[in-house]
């Protein structure tokens, strides 16, 4: 059975990560200043693009709502660029927030079934015990002119999701 997770439950908290929206042609670059030395720390990031069913959007602000939104399924996880470490000194890192993360077909419309890119960037501090700490981005994937318009729960690598036996 599809879409039997909301938005929420299937990311532990809508208000647990940070949305923005982008092409999937865009490269961003998202500085973290720890403020600390971090010599010994390692830097990680993975991503893996969800499908909600629905979108809805504040009419004033166009903020996305997913307060009915289900997610119908995703593709494989896949590695990110490692974050750069900028100066260890004064805790400077860099995390890349690559193009083409999603590269299938999108529908136009940008309100069904929109795939959503969930990156995690995860670092550990190699303390004892040792810290390790998450956070995530979404980035709502919107159509850009060299993309062929399509339904992305049909592409081939596509999984629905299903809970239970």
């Amino acid at each position: 059975m599809a879409g039997v997770l909301t938005f929420d439950q299937y990311l532990g908290g809508a208000d647990q990560l940070q949305m923005m929206s982008a092409v999937p042609s865009d490269q961003k670059i998202k500085n973290y200043n720890f403020n600390t030395d971090i010599t010994g720390w390692v830097f990680s990031a993975t991503y893996r693009v969800i499908i909600p069913d629905s979108i809805a959007c504040d009419r004033y602000t166009g903020d996305p709502n997913f307060g009915s939104s289900l997610v119908l399924g995703s593709f494989p996880q896949a590695v990110a660029p490692v974050p750069v470490v900028k100066d260890a000194l004064t805790g400077s890192v860099d995390l890349v927030i690559p193009a083409d993360m999603y590269t299938g077909k999108m529908m136009p419309n940008a309100r069904l079934n929109v795939p959503i890119s969930i990156l995690t960037f995860t670092w550990s501090d190699g303390g004892t015990p040792e810290e390790i700490s998450t956070h995530r981005w979404g980035i709502m994937q919107t159509f850009e002119s060299d993309v062929e318009p399509g339904d992305p729960t049909q592409e081939v690598d596509y999984t629905e999701l299903t809970v239970g036996a």
